[in-house]
């Protein structure tokens, strides 16, 4: 693969085809992947290797919240609970996968698809309360919320509710469980949330065109001949790339590991000034690099002054759309690359990201493989105490 196709990959749909006319001009053809097909049989379909996973993660820990996906929105002004149930329901009955559930058949897991029934969200109306109270309140039913299991079995896999602060003033919740959905997913779903209560208020019908194919078509192809002899190149790859990676990094934490790993933890974030980050830009410009590279050679040399291992492998989630006609879906098409780099103690930072900038670009020129996939064909050391192949992300 070209270096200018690895650069192209994450294009929206907007920009790759203005990259493909300006290609045109200058006398190239540039290739289009076959499309995916609608499946025919509509009966249950095997899980994506992603959602196989999540599944199997779930046998071993069930009614464990850790890969719920919540989303809290505030809304102002007048609000028609009807309305909006009517939007939901057609949300649900546009997105097969917000309709699935995993039962075992023959032992192994399928996707079943439910027929659409309308949706009901539960209304909690907190204006009882001392008004100093209700924020507090509904922060806490959010957070129960947020850790309430699925079923993964049974579903449904969505869950909404409302809460009511005042007369125009409502906080509405979203959780979808892990194996239907990711953030992009989300953001599909309260974009066409917004959509729809616009236009059904209006007594207008649905703006939001057909999807071309719905996540379980997904799920088939991914899993079909068409698909194998890309999988087996770069499963090849993966295989050369972390041949003798390092199993486990060791950084000086102030807690000893753990023998089992949990879901304990925090976030801590971290904003870089304006001034900073447009010089982070010149630097990353002068050297021919993205922003994101420049940053992710700084990472991996910050873990080498921990870590004293100049060999180190970082974790790095993409969002697996990379094809024009599943931006709109929802479902779990997330994918975690292994980004393996080393740091010699000798050379410039210059010269850390200009080998940075290769590293990235293999790993996303790869980047089919699901995550599962590299761990199963590349054979790490495994350990409950810590994830294969990777430990900073």
């Amino acid at each position: 693969m070209s270096r200018l196709t690895k650069r192209a990959i994450n294009l929206t749909a907007e920009k790759r085809a203005l990259l493909e006319a300006l290609l045109r001009e200058e006398g190239v053809e540039p290739s289009t992947p076959q499309r995916i097909p609608r499946r025919k049989d509509l009966g249950p379909v095997p899980l994506s290797f992603a959602q196989q996973r999540l599944w199997f993660l779930d046998q071993l820990s069930p009614g464990n919240a850790a890969y719920n996906i919540p989303e809290a929105i505030r809304l102002s002004g007048r609000l028609d609970t009807k309305t909006l149930e009517e939007s939901l329901s057609e949300i649900v009955r546009r997105h097969e996968v917000l309709r699935t559930s995993f039962p075992t058949v023959g032992g192994m897991p399928v996707q079943e698809i439910a027929p659409p029934q309308p949706v009901r969200v539960p209304v909690i109306d907190l204006t009882a309360l001392p008004e100093a109270e209700r924020e507090a309140r509904a922060e806490s039913l959010a957070s129960e919320e947020a850790a309430r299991p699925f079923d993964l079995q049974r579903g449904p896999l969505l869950r909404a509710a409302l809460l009511r602060l005042g007369a125009e003033s409502h906080v509405l919740l979203f959780t979808m469980h892990h194996i239907i959905s990711d953030a992009w997913s989300m953001e599909v779903l309260v974009r066409e949330v917004a959509s729809l209560y616009e236009a059904f208020s209006r007594g207008e019908p649905s703006p939001l065109g057909d999807l071309p194919l719905q996540y379980a078509d997904f799920a088939l192809w991914q899993r079909g001949p068409s698909q194998a002899a890309l999988l087996d190149r770069q499963l090849s790859y993966w295989e050369r790339t972390l041949a003798g990676a390092p199993s486990l990094l060791e950084l000086p934490t102030d807690r000893p590991r753990p023998a089992a790993q949990t879901y304990r933890g925090a976030s801590l974030p971290i904003e870089l000034g304006r001034g900073l980050t447009l010089r982070l830009r010149e630097l990353a410009g002068r050297e021919g690099v993205t922003l994101f590279m420049a940053l992710l050679a700084a990472y991996r040399v910050l873990l080498y002054r921990l870590s004293g291992r100049g060999d180190v492998s970082v974790g790095v989630p993409i969002a697996g759309r990379n094809r024009a006609e599943v931006e709109g879906l929802i479902g779990f098409f997330v994918n975690t690359l292994v980004m393996r780099g080393e740091v010699r103690g000798w050379e410039s930072f210059e010269e850390v990201m200009r080998r940075e900038r290769e590293v990235v670009l293999g790993a996303f020129g790869n980047q089919e493989v699901p995550f599962e996939r590299v761990v199963e064909q590349v054979r790490p050391e495994r350990s409950l105490s810590y994830s294969p192949l990777f430990q900073v992300a």
